[in-house]
């Protein structure tokens, strides 16, 4: 393998942070918009995404901790609209 087409290894502790730091303010960004719209997707996602930004020993845990409360709020918010009848995902009459 050419390594000077990849000059940082992706093992190397800079390139791991660095890759958690980036999941970290994904989640965050992706159960922001999850609280209003694609509860289903958006939720686990950030979910999934903030976990992993946190088993991987992220600099932004905050952000890491807030997609994680955003994700699972957006997941709670559609499972009551679900059960109070509002959150019909797809309604053609």
């Amino acid at each position: 393998m050419n390594t000077a087409a990849h000059p940082v290894a992706t093992g190397t502790p800079a390139a791991t942070t660095r890759d958690a730091d980036g999941m970290a303010v994904a989640s965050f960004l992706l159960g922001l918009p999850g609280l209003l719209v694609l509860n289903l997707v958006l939720g686990p996602a950030a979910i999934v995404l903030a976990l992993t930004a946190l088993s991987r020993g992220t600099r932004r845990r905050g952000r890491a901790l807030l997609g994680l409360a955003l994700g699972v709020a957006g997941l709670a918010i559609q499972a009551v609209l679900a059960v109070a009848g509002h959150g019909v995902l797809w309604s053609f009459s």
